[in-house]
C-alpha cells in the first residue's frame, strides 16, 4: 500500500469493535487509525509512536508534559513513556 486516507481509515474503522485499526504494517512498523470515545485509555507501548492528529483537539499528556494539539500535528512518544489524549472533541481521531 502506498497511499492511505482519512475516509478509508473511518471506514475500516467501522468495521471493527475497537478504538483503533491497523491499516498498514510492513517489518516493524505499522500505522493505525484511532479513535476514542471520550476516554483515551492506551498504557505504555513497547516501541516509538507517531500520532497524527486527523481530526479534532483536545491535550495530549506525554510524560510529564500536557499541552494542547489540533489537527495536522505530529507527536511523538518515545517507548515505554505513559501518555494519552485528554478533553478531546467528539471528532477526534489520529
Amino acid at each position: 500500500m502506498d497511499r492511505l486516507t482519512i475516509k478509508e481509515a473511518n471506514r475500516a474503522l467501522e468495521s471493527v469493535k475497537e478504538p483503533f485499526v491497523k491499516l498498514f504494517s510492513n517489518g516493524s512498523m505499522s500505522v493505525e487509525f484511532y479513535k476514542p470515545d471520550r476516554v483515551d485509555l492506551q498504557k505504555p507501548h513497547t516501541r516509538d509512536e507517531i500520532y497524527v492528529v486527523a481530526s479534532g483537539s483536545g491535550w495530549f499528556v506525554n510524560g510529564q508534559s500536557r499541552k494542547q494539539f489540533e489537527v495536522g500535528e505530529v507527536l511523538f512518544v518515545p517507548a515505554g513513556i505513559e501518555h494519552r489524549f485528554e478533553d478531546f472533541t467528539e471528532d477526534f481521531a489520529t
